[in-house]
């Protein structure tokens, strides 16, 4: 399915699922924010690949993540604080820029993940990420943790580890969650035993 979102270029990567906290000064992204959320409509991050995050033109990824605003707040500098959630992963058909500067990308929907079970020499991971999760938990909200999930799991663990952001990148593009696990493991260097 084909549909036009407005792009923030970020120098991060969003996973479906994950928590992405964003101060925001440029007029074309108030502006766009505003519109998101009168609307209650979505908005697409992807990765940069040339330029900056603020006051200019930016070359992405071509795949990246829809993202959904759930709170917002006005920080201690005046600026506008939001939190927005990924949902789900997109593939750039195009990209075109409106005057304010604002990129508008053409943007096919793929499909989500499906659900699969953690294999028993990848349990780990979901051990590991249970540990990290008691101090990176709360930026999840009340979503539950599914620590049975193989998709679920990687992508929190491509989020909280500390990999290349064009490693993070690499596991939003697989399509498979046990090989993100596997690469995952092996970025870790934890051994079978």
């Amino acid at each position: 399915m084909s549909v036009v979102l407005p792009l923030f270029p970020l120098n991060t990567v969003l996973f479906p699922g994950g928590p992405l906290r964003l101060r925001i000064f440029e007029p074309r992204y108030l502006d766009m924010v505003s519109r998101c959320m009168r609307e209650s409509s979505n908005f697409g991050v992807a990765l940069i690949t040339e330029g900056r995050e603020a006051g200019g033109a930016a070359r992405t990824t071509s795949i990246g993540t829809t993202a959904r605003i759930v709170d917002f707040e006005r920080l201690d500098d005046g600026l506008l604080g939001i939190t927005a959630r990924g949902e789900q992963r997109f593939s750039i058909l195009e990209v075109k820029t409106q005057s304010d500067g604002l990129n508008i990308a053409d943007v096919s929907l793929l499909p989500p993940e499906p659900a699969m079970e953690i294999p028993e020499d990848l349990g780990i991971l979901a051990e590991l990420l249970k540990q990290a999760f008691v101090q990176v938990g709360a930026a999840y909200g009340d979503e539950p943790p599914m620590y049975e999930n193989a998709s679920w799991v990687g992508m929190r663990l491509a989020e909280i580890l500390p990999l290349p952001m064009q490693e993070k990148q690499q596991c939003l593009e697989m399509d498979n969650a046990v090989e993100r696990l596997r690469l995952l493991r092996e970025r870790l260097d934890i051994r079978q035993a």
